[in-house]
């Protein structure tokens, strides 16, 4: 009698734990699609908390100084930042713009001659998409040699065709603009709101937590907050202090459009690695217009701003924010890079940030529980 109880015992433990593993990998599944289809709305969401954070970060350290309420703070914090940006565009802007339309037509010509000397030396480039026959100066011969150019008016279809053309390519270059100022307001707004009440989110996300895994929960949001907190200021002055000295430098140099390449080093430094590289591919070619002396030197200021950055900035200021070795950090970036484009190379090092917390703690958890 025992024994058959314990075989219809051992076959009911049996199919619980198979119908509960298959609801897990079943839920884990789902879980993986959602995140899939709906990848840049997470993402947005995602860098709306990182400004939230960034903030609630600048009006703390403004607490230190000053004793005045949370939404006083914040709202001095945005208008010294809201003042800084409009002095930077009403004062510079005209600058900023013509460095950048020139920078922009040196790149394009400067790629240009990178593809004719590879195809000079034996180089097949037919993969790279730059520089067309305008471009390189050279208008199309005629079929036929000797034949009389004959100038003939487009038809109705030619007409429509081109008209189609034009309208589609503005409705795109329109619907484009309206998504990334969209995107931006939106990144913006919920920075402000993760700002301006960060205890009431912080309340909400530990609520959706299991009552009996709060305390876990609670400590692990904290740790992720003040992890990231600390790693963005760190962050914004480290891309400061590169902007500044790449500024400078090329200024010396002598370098056309030094302000511009300045600000893109600076803001390419949000992203570790990848965006130091693109930075220096940008600064290199950007100087090659101005002879070899000039883009060698600006190769050796880049290194000598990457070793800044890599070997004093971030042991210094991020000594306590992020220890996460270089090789896992590129790895991780190549792999949200193509599996979710701009967004994953962006975004990565502060979602593995979050990552690494978590397994930390749970690393000291189970250490501490084998211990006791």
């Amino acid at each position: 009698m025992e024994g058959s109880e314990d075989r219809v015992r051992t076959r009911n433990d049996l199919a619980w734990a198979i119908s509960v593993g298959g609801v897990g990998i079943v839920g884990f599944a789902a879980l993986l699609a959602f995140t899939w289809y709906y990848a840049a709305a997470l993402f947005l969401i995602f860098a709306g908390v990182l400004l939230g954070v960034a903030l609630n970060a600048m009006t703390t350290l403004l607490g230190r100084v000053v004793k005045l309420p949370h939404a006083l703070r914040l709202t001095i914090v945005c208008l010294v930042l809201a003042g800084l940006l409009s002095g930077a565009v009403f004062l510079g802007g005209a600058t900023i713009a013509e460095q950048a339309t020139a920078l922009s037509d040196t790149i394009k010509s400067q790629l240009v001659g990178v593809k004719a000397f590879l195809e000079r030396h034996g180089i097949d480039t037919s993969y790279f998409d730059v520089g067309t026959s305008a471009a390189s100066g050279k208008s199309p011969a005629p079929a036929t040699p000797g034949a009389a150019t004959t100038h003939e008016l487009p038809g109705a279809g030619a007409l429509a065709s081109s008209g189609g053309a034009i309208v589609s390519q503005t409705l795109r270059l329109l619907l484009g603009t309206v998504s990334a100022v969209g995107n931006f307001f939106i990144v913006l707004f919920l920075g402000l709101a993760f700002a301006a009440q960060p205890g009431v989110y912080r309340k909400g996300l530990l609520y959706m937590a299991p009552a009996k895994h709060r305390d876990r929960a609670t400590v692990i949001v904290d740790r992720i907050g003040e992890t990231l907190e600390r790693w963005l200021i760190a962050q914004i002055l480290t891309m400061f202090v590169v902007f500044l000295v790449t500024w400078i430098g090329l200024a010396i140099i002598g370098i056309n459009s030094a302000f511009i390449l300045g600000i893109q080093a600076g803001l390419l430094a949000f992203i570790p690695t990848v965006g130091a590289l693109i930075a220096g591919l940008i600064v290199v070619l950007a100087s090659l217009a101005s002879g070899w002396v000039a883009a060698v030197s600006a190769l050796v200021l880049f290194l000598g701003v990457h070793a800044l950055e890599s070997y004093v900035l971030t042991p210094i200021l991020q000594r306590r924010a992020l220890d996460i070795p270089p090789a896992t950090l590129f790895a991780f970036q190549i792999l949200l890079g193509i599996v979710f484009g701009v967004w994953g190379i962006a975004l990565a090092l502060p979602l593995m940030a979050v990552v690494k917390v978590m397994i930390d703690y749970f690393k000291a958890d189970e250490a501490a529980a084998s211990l006791g």
